[in-house]
């Protein structure tokens, strides 16, 4: 087994490059869009790019899921902190119903500050943990 270490980035378009005595040469990765510069993209055949009926077929996490689960709280804890009854939080993530306007905006304002909001409320901040 080789004791060499590999250097990898990814460059400024979002592909990844390996590092070499000569500088930074691209990596193309199967599925991924290729490095070469006529922009064609590899496919992976274990992979296929999802159809249009697949796409029909999926189904959309709803944002207040999203937000609560990138926070790692439970519904309760999001709940509690963000003053949001349970009930409703419960209504949004199941898909029976979704957030209006307002609520949404408030979403928007959690996700790009929690700590803040938190703050905000008056609710005391536990570290995460």
């Amino acid at each position: 087994m080789s004791k060499t270490h590999t250097i990898v980035r990814m460059g400024p378009d979002r592909l990844l490059e390996r590092r070499t005595l000569d500088g930074w040469e691209p990596i193309d990765v199967p599925g991924r869009a290729s490095n070469a510069s006529d922009g064609k993209h590899v496919t992976d055949p274990d992979n296929p790019p999802l159809t249009d009926a697949d796409l029909m077929r999926m189904k959309r996490v709803p944002r207040a899921k999203t937000i609560r689960r990138a926070l790692m709280l439970t519904q309760e804890e999001f709940a509690t902190r963000y003053h949001i009854p349970i009930g409703t939080l419960r209504d949004w993530e199941q898909g029976r119903t979704e957030p209006d306007a307002p609520a949404q905006a408030y979403l928007k304002v959690i996700a790009a500050d929690p700590k803040g909001v938190e703050e905000k409320l008056g609710a005391t901040i536990t570290p995460a943990g």
